[in-house]
């Protein structure tokens, strides 16, 4: 029938190759597939034999062979997904960079200060009308210093900028997150791989490669695909409660029901099925794509209204905070959905796979890490927020009190501009303190870590399915491990045999074992072992033999080729259609059997399992004759001792293979009563498999143990072999008095008399607790549960647990951290897992630990570089605007420092590589606070330290450096030499600050293996650069001067020149005659202005009209009277020049062109000799005006009017010119 069948598909697919209409080759279409798999149980059965004649006609229709599945032909498999689908549904879709913009755009801080920004701007560009300003205060005089005021934008393009490069940042870190996310989900699903037959070869395929018409051969462990129908079955059982919520097993049989569905586990025996639906047409697809409507358009109120109920269902489950069951943490959340619309009332996991599936944004995950951070951003926060409104009120209180109070002026109309100016400057200052006390760098920092951990932990084969799993794990105190795979190779091999009354200690020669048992035993093996396992020829030269499939079965098979016979032929005689029934292995029966029925209408059982197990069960056994005789209780207790014991004691696993005939006489047996069919077993033989430990495991356990992290081993097998491999690994040492236990005396001592558990029980054994073994999955999850709910220890337990079979799904689920094997778990241990060890190796996790201490030591050192920073910030600009009425920190320099400090320090500090000395210490647990003692205590001492550096800077400053004070500036007075200094230092100091943030458990050596962390020293370097340019006088960058402002050094005269080289500092009377000096230098240097000066001058209008080549006649009286002022302000210090100073201005005041009838004989320059020291030799009578109240000598007092006059009068400084050099610093 088989072959028949397989000859139809062929001519099938041949003759479909000519027709074009795809889905007209196949004899059903798309949408009668996709209703017959709507329906469920009987209905699906009879609609298949009314519809298609049964499974077998639906396989002809669909042009396959259920014996030789599909051709694997490329053109065959083109037409079919161009029919049916291809087995891929679409990720919803990403963020663009512009939603991520605009999301980083919502943070609080940053609108405060766009607000202030634009707000400060607009008043820049508001020119008051020409009042006198006097009235308005001495602080408002700079207010029309048109030089300054002309750069008034400045400060708010500056902030502008910078909030533009911190949201770009952090929308660019979001955006490289969620990309690296979906690099990580494309990556788990290509691993992703599924057995097909093609050809009549069983092959493994990609998952998105399965096509509608393949043969799908699925066994225990495995998460189907795509939907099918059942071609045959060996005691198959499913969980569907990812689709309808309800825990049972279906049990699925030809007879009644047929149906397997996509995302749904098999969680017991094997089989076969044709796959009818993929992709977006399977169950799954269809409700994922539901799903991803009702997110993409809101305006359906059904959707609405199903979003509403998902997000109280949310709300429920993040109440109840249970574990739910294993599906909670799908990646492929398909299914999740499902429960939400056909079970909205049982499902729970529906709804908390909803929540997970949510969660899956990276944006979402909340680790106890980042939840301690949060807390601190949080507290930080509002500590600032309270700094920075006091600031704000400080500073209005005071400028009020100064302004009506002490000076006692009226509100003018006129002033109203300049004083709203002010209070915007004060609010900005108060905006500024707020953003430096807020760490926005925390939350990125953790973010950056994480994702490059998670990168670089692709290396050390973890790959991580949880963001937060990567940090938890650096806390682990207790590791439950796996022995198959984990701790050992996982690559079986028979080493010790005992058949025929004898105990072979290698495998013997077949000629031996007398042929009744050879056949028995060669034909056990065959048919009992599952048909996907199968030794497969070395991929290498000279390699070991692959193992596909189970590995102890592997064994078996191994142990078959070894006698010189071959197993596979036996397998093709009888194909797995022939088998008359399957008991396949699961964690309760510890067995599996095989029921052949033969030609006389008699039956055959062949059994094989754990030998303490199954040799109870047995009461005949194959001697040397090849017959059967008598196996009494007393033989049984004679053979554990003489032969399992030895051969567990050396870590071998005992594995026993038996039979049983049921004669016709006794008619057929009742298979359903698997009690009744496995007794009165004969043995053939028990066969000791080694599974050599991996060398590097006990180099890992000793590791893990000086990092204060206590390994248990959790496995089934016998404990003697338990104990052996421990022993071998180094979990038990020789002379500890650790505790073995096996699965029933472990639940025996942990049961009170009704038999219900008991913490306190727990609590007493699992301190000691080291190996236990024989422990079904129940036992593994009773035992991560009560170590994690311990109270015992003076710190929470965080438990790590490694898994591989479907059984270890719950205990995988309810572990802190749960680690899959990527090669030999199931798929429903790798669903349930946080982290998958792509090797399977033991020593994977302990780079896991490493990892994990690295996150969250970097988390810790960023921690102790950004709140020094922030105590210093915050303090500097409080009690600086406090005293000076304004921030030694503006707003700009301050976002500077955020950047630098926030983005670029998180950078640099969290992807420090992680070092072995990680795991010298104990781990942290879970309480511990973020800021340790020793954190602490750096913290506050480098804060003292640049505290006072920094105050001594502002304070004393001036009589240090001798240069002008830049305190108490008038508003948009342009930068000062002074407060430059400050800031530089204050960078500087932040700077190696961050080298020292490198080490944060009190170690001397700061510089310890700087250089293997590039990143660390290019950021570095590349701040100190940036800041070094920065700080450079505009004047200094020649290559950024405008056209027809910068004089170039050569028009200069050489004596102006030799002048120039002495004005390197500025004295108080000096900055007075600025403005003077400004015009001189214009006249002196801009040679193609002289005719117009000359001009200008004779016809009466001002150096204005010089300098500006726009002689306007309304301002001919405001200028005579800014002449006079000038030269009323000049008469003091006219005594002031030397010789040669006068001389030179002399000689340019003595050319014939430049001859000015006047009065005053000269309007001299002043040179760099000190006001102070040089008592002013006065040449007219005029007395000097009374000294000014205000130190800071930019601001004018009223008894100079010169700068008060208008603002027209007022010209911007030459930026070519010295002394602009010495004005600017940023």
């Amino acid at each position: 029938m088989g072959t028949d069948m397989a000859n139809n598909s062929y001519s099938g697919v041949k003759n479909s190759m000519a027709e074009t209409n795809h889905e007209g080759d196949f004899g059903c279409s798309l949408k009668e597939l996709c209703n017959l798999m709507e329906l469920r149980g009987t209905e699906g059965l009879h609609k298949i034999e009314e519809s298609y004649g049964g499974v077998q006609g639906l396989c002809t229709r669909l042009k396959s062979s259920p014996v030789e599945g599909l051709s694997g032909h490329p053109s065959d498999i083109e037409k079919r997904k161009a029919a049916f689908g291809q087995n891929f549904i679409p990720p919803k879709k990403p963020k663009t960079f512009l939603q991520l913009v605009w999301e980083a755009l919502q943070d609080v801080t940053l609108i405060i200060l766009e607000v202030a920004a634009i707000v400060s701007l607009g008043l820049s560009f508001y020119k008051p009308p020409g009042a006198d300003r006097e009235h308005c205060g001495k602080g408002a005089g700079g207010v029309e210093d048109e030089n300054e005021s002309e750069a008034g934008w400045i400060e708010g393009a500056a902030i502008l900028l910078s909030v533009i490069c911190v949201v770009l940042v952090t929308a660019f870190n979001d955006w490289s997150k969620e990309k690296q996310f979906r690099g990580l989900q494309s990556r788990i699903e290509q691993e992703q791989k599924f057995s097909v037959v093609r050809g009549g070869q069983v092959i493994q395929i990609p998952v998105t490669e399965i096509v509608v018409g393949d043969i799908a051969q699925i066994k225990y462990g495995d998460l189907l695909p795509a939907d099918g129908i059942l071609i045959q079955g060996n005691d198959l059982k499913i969980d569907e409660s990812s689709l309808t919520g309800e825990s049972d097993h279906v049990k699925k049989t030809l007879d009644k029901d047929l149906m397997l569905l996509s995302g749904t586990h098999v969680m017991e025996g094997s089989g076969k099925m044709v796959v009818s639906a993929v992709g977006v047409n399977s169950q799954t697809g269809i409700i994922f794509t539901l799903l991803g409507a009702g997110e993409d358009d809101d305006d359906d109120d059904e959707e609405k209204e199903e979003k509403k109920k998902e997000k109280e269902k949310k709300k429920e489950k993040k109440n109840k905070k249970q574990d739910g069951s294993v599906e909670n943490r799908k990646k492929a959340k398909a299914q999740d959905g499902a429960a939400m619309e056909m079970q909205p009332l049982k499902s729970e996991e529906g709804g908390d796979a909803e929540e997970k599936r949510k969660a899956n944004l990276p944006k979402k995950e909340k680790s106890v890490l980042q939840g301690k951070l949060t807390k601190l951003a949080v507290q930080i926060g509002k500590a600032g927020l309270v700094m920075s409104a006091i600031t704000v009120i400080i500073l209005v209180v005071l400028f009020v009190v100064d302004t009506f109070w002490i000076q006692g002026l009226p509100w003018v109309k006129s002033c109203t501009p300049i004083y709203i100016q002010f209070f915007v400057k004060f609010f900005i200052i108060g905006v500024t303190v707020l953003v430096v006390a807020v760490p926005e760098g925390l939350p990125l920092a953790v973010t950056i870590s994480l994702a490059y951990s998670v990168k670089k932990m692709m290396k050390d084969n973890n790959l991580v399915r949880h963001l937060d799993a990567c940090e938890t794990m650096g806390n682990a105190t207790a590791i439950c491990s796996d022995k198959t795979g984990t701790l050992t190779m996982n690559r079986m091999t028979v080493v010790q045999v005992y058949v025929a009354d004898k105990h072979y200690k290698k495998v013997p020669e077949p000629e031996l074992i007398p042929a009744t048992i050879m056949d028995l035993l060669i034909l056990g093996i065959g048919v009992n072992c599952a048909y996907t396992t199968k030794i497969m020829p070395p991929e290498k030269e000279g390699g070991l033999p692959r193992q596909v499939g189970n590995k102890t079965e592997c064994a078996l098979l191994g142990f078959a080729l070894d006698l010189k016979r071959d197993y596979q032929a036996i397998r093709n005689e009888i194909p797995e259609e022939k088998l008359y029934k399957v008991y396949t292995f699961n964690s309760v029966r510890k067995s599996m059997s095989t029921v052949l029925k033969n030609a006389d209408g008699s039956f055959r059982m062949f059994s094989k399992g754990a030998s303490e197990i199954l040799l109870k069960k047995c009461c005949k056994i194959l001697t040397a004759n090849g017959e059967p005789k008598l196996f009494r209780p007393r033989d049984r207790e004679d053979m554990v001792k003489k032969v399992i014991e030895p051969m567990a004691s050396e870590g071998l696993r005992t594995i026993c293979l038996a039979y049983r005939d049921f004669p016709p006489s006794e008619g057929e047996p009742d298979w359903e009563n698997e009690n009744e069919i496995l007794t009165s077993l004969t043995c053939v033989c028990v066969v000791g498999i080694e599974d050599p430990v991996r060398p590097e495991v006990p180099d890992a356990i000793r590791k893990c143990q000086r990092a204060g992290i206590t390994v248990r081993m959790v496995t089934g097998d016998n404990i003697n072999t338990a104990r052996a491999i421990a022993t071998k690994c180094g979990i038990l040492q020789p002379g500890d008095d650790f505790l073995c236990l096996e699965g029933k005396e472990f639940n025996r001592r942990i049961r009170n008399e009704k038999g219900e558990i008991e913490q306190e029980r727990i609590d007493k054994i699992w301190p000691k607790l080291r190996v236990l073994a024989r422990s079904s999955p129940t036992d593994k999850h009773t035992l991560v549960k009560g170590i994690i709910d311990s109270t015992v220890a003076e710190q929470r337990q965080v438990v790590a647990v490694t898994g591989d079979g479907t059984n270890d799904g719950p205990a995988l689920k309810k572990a802190d951290v749960g680690f899959a094997m990527g090669i030999a778990g199931t798929d429903v241990a790798k669903e349930a897992s946080d982290i998958i060890l792509t090797d399977d190796n033991f020593s994977s996790i302990v780079k896991a630990v490493m990892w994990g201490r690295n996150v969250y030591d970097s988390i810790s050192k960023f921690l102790q570089f950004q709140l020094t920073v922030n105590v210093v910030a915050v303090i500097v600009a409080f009690t600086g605007a406090c005293i000076t009425q304004d921030s030694p920190l503006k707003a700009v320099q301050m976002l500077w420092v955020n950047l630098i400090m926030d983005t670029f320090a998180s950078l640099a500090l969290a992807t420090e590589p992680p070092t072995e000395s990680l795991l010298l210490r104990k781990p942290y647990g879970r309480n511990k606070p973020l800021i340790s003692r020793t954190m602490m205590k750096n913290i506050l001492g480098h804060a003292v330290y640049q505290l006072t550096i920094i105050f001594t800077l502002l304070f004393a400053g001036e009589q240090i450096f001798d240069i002008d004070s830049g305190r108490n500036t008038p508003l948009n007075a342009p930068p000062s030499e002074h407060y430059t200094i400050v800031f530089n230092t204050f960078v500087m100091m932040q700077l190696f600050n961050e080298i020292n943030a490198r080490k944060i458990h009190g170690e001397r050596n700061v510089f310890d293996g700087i250089f293997n962390n590039i990143i660390f020293c290019s950021i570095v370097l590349g701040t100190f650069i940036i800041q070094l340019i920065s700080s450079i006088p505009t004047s200094r960058l020649k290559f950024l001067k405008t056209a027809g402002h910068g004089t170039q050094k050569e028009e200069i005269p050489d004596e102006e020149l030799e002048d120039m080289d002495g004005l390197d500092e500025i004295d108080h009377a000096e900055r007075e005659l600025r403005r003077g000096q400004i015009l001189w230098f214009r006249g002196l240097n801009r040679i193609q202005t002289q005719m117009d000066v000359v001009s200008a001058f004779q016809s009466g209008t001002s150096f204005q009209g010089a300098v500006r080549r726009q002689p306007s006649s309304t301002s001919q009286q405001h200028d005579i009277r800014v002449v006079n002022a000038f030269r009323s302000s000049l008469s003091p210090y006219e005594g002031l020049e030397k010789p040669e100073s006068r001389s030179s201005i002399h000689n340019f005041m003595t050319h014939p062109e430049f001859r000015i009838e006047d009065s005053e004989p000269h309007i001299p320059l002043i040179d760099d000799t000190d006001a102070e020291d040089d008592a002013p030799t006065k040449r007219n009578s005029t007395p000097p005006p009374p000294p000014s109240p205000n130190k800071n000598n930019n601001a004018v007092d009223s008894s100079i009017h010169l700068f008060l006059e208008s603002s027209k009068c007022v010209s911007p400084t030459a930026p070519g010119s010295p002394l602009h050099s010495l004005e600017t610093s940023l």
